[in-house]
């Protein structure tokens, strides 16, 4: 399994975020809102947040769900 996040901040802001609280996983970053947009999880390249989702990715490369995160650390648990 992979986990990776996804935000619209940059390269720099998301390697400080993730050294700050000591996540092991990829942070990627959407600068562009290319990735939001595509998959629904910003309604324009405007916006300045994404919706917070979790998107389950088959090993096919289709999404087989997409759930609208309310508690990301406790729902990453759960999935687990």
């Amino acid at each position: 399994m992979t986990i990776l996040g996804i935000s619209f901040d940059t390269p720099a802001a998301n390697k400080a975020f993730a050294e700050k609280f000591g996540y092991t996983f990829r942070l990627l970053s959407d600068t562009e809102r290319q990735v939001a947009l595509a998959y629904g999880a910003a309604e324009k390249k405007e916006d300045g947040y994404a919706r917070r989702y979790t998107f389950v990715i088959g090993a096919d490369g289709r999404i087989d769900d997409a759930i609208d995160t309310k508690d990301p650390a406790g729902q990453a648990a759960t999935l687990l």
